[in-house]
């Protein structure tokens, strides 16, 4: 029982939140161009995201462990590590399992998928996969691969795969609407990283805030959250996305007030666990709220 809470911890159920947030939001495009939704690709689609999720999470578990990372970080509800694996090392290898079964199920789910609906998913699959494989031991070596990495994979990967597999062809509203999680789970990683520079640059990693500082990832930061308004703004005046989606600008006073406490605390932003919170509640909401307006709407 002991090895599977560690494995259960490893996968950080909180933050799978941000799979359905993103499938929603994929579903809300198709919706919004005619589609009639099936349940049962949806219900695929659904699980082959979470899978993908768990995935990248145990094994970002299992590395950072296994690197010694784990044992170096100051965790906060929002970064450091889970902290199940220091606390449990004999689940090591459960953790490990966890995250390699997960990648073999959703692979298995994208072939399914594939072999339904033909081979336009396959470009969509192959690249998250990558990006699943890579992120931990090589992608977070490379600031900016690391950088945009988080946002391609829910952002676009999960938000285009999620309308491709329902209308079963390509369509522009989606990767527009993608845009919006894209900008915001980069911030959300790229803030996350805040707490951890010194002991990430112990284990080898050069991400963003690593190699530009903290001064020039609060200027990415509030250029994302400016990027996220702006692919709203710009989408409704070209007639892609309805009036009512403005509503997905609501959250992003959030941002700001993430990107104010990242300003005035730097590194030792993890002090200050609020600032995060409002980080990640503002990920969850601009999408959420996204995708319910182009249902709705």
């Amino acid at each position: 029982m002991r090895k599977l809470k560690t494995v259960i911890q490893s996968a950080r159920p909180p933050f799978l939140l941000l799979t359905p947030v993103c499938v929603l939001l994929g579903t809300g495009t198709a919706v919004a161009t005619g589609t009639d939704i099936d349940l049962h690709l949806l219900a695929l689609v659904l699980a082959g995201a979470l899978l993908a999720h768990i995935s990248v999470n145990t094994l970002n578990e299992y590395y950072d462990f296994r690197s010694g990372l784990d044992l170096n970080t100051h965790r906060t509800p929002f970064s450091g590590g889970s902290g199940a694996l220091p606390a449990n090392p004999r689940a090591v290898n459960a953790v490990f399992a966890t995250g390699l079964f997960a990648l073999m199920a959703c692979l298995w789910i994208g072939v399914y998928l594939a072999w339904l609906l033909g081979p336009a998913i396959v470009p969509i699959g192959c690249l998250g996969a990558v990006l699943i494989v890579t992120y931990t031991e090589w992608l977070n070596r490379s600031p900016l691969l690391c950088l945009l990495a988080p946002g391609l994979g829910f952002g676009l990967l999960m938000v285009a795969g999620t309308a491709l597999v329902l209308e079963g062809h390509y369509s522009p509203l989606p990767w527009i609407a993608g845009l919006v999680p894209f900008f915001l789970v980069n911030n959300l990683l790229l803030l996350n990283q805040y707490p951890d520079i010194i002991a990430d640059r112990a284990a080898g990693r050069h991400h963003f805030p690593i190699a530009c500082g903290i001064h020039a990832s609060n200027i990415v930061y509030g250029l994302f959250v400016l990027a996220t308004a702006g692919t709203v703004i710009l989408g409704i005046l070209s007639g892609y996305l309805p009036v009512m989606t403005l509503v997905a600008l609501l959250p992003l006073p959030l941002a700001a007030y993430s990107l104010r406490g990242a300003m005035e605390h730097g590194a030792d932003i993890g002090q200050f666990p609020h600032y995060l919170g409002a980080n990640v509640a503002v990920t969850l909401l601009s999408p959420l709220l996204l995708g319910m307006a182009l249902i709705l709407g």
